[in-house]
């Protein structure tokens, strides 16, 4: 029989006991002989700009393109957006929303960007002079009211990556392959290799199952996807040909909708190329289907 000394378990941070079932045991065991903690893996994470003040930073389309009609100069430093809600399983919805990237400066593979100078950008300029006293009273700001905190990962925003939103109800994870995007406080990034597997990976039952098992809820239904946790989700070791479909299956599913079968299809062919590189059985993806419905 089980004692209880291998059926609960204290967790760490000294919080309630965990009691797990045989089934629950098996399939931690099985991530934990195949999986390695993300933030083992070859990967970088970091939070998105916090700007001090959303309300004149980030701006919609019509006020980006008032900006650029009076000073074509201004579309250098506007850059498109995503928001939490604006980040779906294994895409986005691009909603037209931009952030005034008056960065304070920053290094890139050796290149350095000097800080932007708003007297270059007078459109811009007296878009967020307009904003005063909020603007110069904001705790997070750069040399100037008008630039945003120091941010030394500037340039990374540029480059291939997944993003995700800290508040949601699922496993949400977009890839930004063409490094399109900037981000604010509320979404996250990741960078490193095999980033199309690994988005896959991160938005499949599987992943979904092991954060929800460490995760910590809003106690309104929704989850707190933060960065300490979510590099603790183990990833397993997918082998080359594995890599390729689930490579393949990306592709297919980030131009579906998610209302059609194929993209259900697509959904279901990536979990089950996960559970099989886990070596999880029937039984115990239905266990794993059950718990995060």
């Amino acid at each position: 029989g089980n004692t209880a000394s291998d059926v609960g378990k204290k967790v760490p941070d000294g919080g309630p006991w965990v009691i797990l079932t045989d089934i629950e045991r098996d399939i931690k065991a099985k991530m934990e002989e195949v999986g390695t903690p993300l933030k083992q893996l070859d990967v970088r994470i970091y939070r998105g700009v916090l700007t001090g003040l959303n309300d004149a930073f980030i701006i919609d389309k019509a006020k980006r393109d008032e900006l650029i009609a009076a000073d074509p100069k201004s579309a250098e430093i506007i850059r498109p957006v995503l928001r939490g809600r604006d980040i779906k399983r294994y895409h986005y919805e691009f909603a037209d929303q931009y952030m005034i990237a008056t960065h304070n400066g920053y290094k890139y593979d050796d290149t350095v960007f000097p800080r932007v100078d708003v007297e270059k950008y007078p459109a811009v300029k007296e878009w967020l002079s307009s904003f005063e006293p909020k603007l110069s009273e904001r705790a997070d700001q750069g040399d100037t009211p008008y630039n945003l905190r120091k941010c030394a990962y500037m340039g990374d925003f540029s480059q291939p990556k997944i993003m995700w939103g800290e508040i949601s109800d699922k496993a949400k994870f977009a890839f930004d392959k063409e490094g399109l995007f900037v981000a604010p406080n509320s979404v996250f990034m990741l960078l490193g290799s095999s980033l199309p597997e690994l988005t896959a990976y991160l938005n499949s039952d599987l992943a979904e199952y092991a954060f929800s098992t460490m995760g910590t809820t809003t106690g309104m239904g929704t989850v707190r996807w933060q960065k300490q946790k979510v590099e603790l989700i183990p990833v397993p070791q997918f082998n080359p040909q594995v890599c390729e479909d689930l490579k393949s299956l990306m592709k297919q599913i980030s131009s579906l909708s998610s209302s059609t079968q194929k993209w259900k299809d697509c959904r279901q062919a990536i979990n089950n190329c996960i559970y099989s590189s886990t070596g999880l059985v029937d039984k115990e993806r239905n266990f794993i289907r059950q718990q995060i419905r």
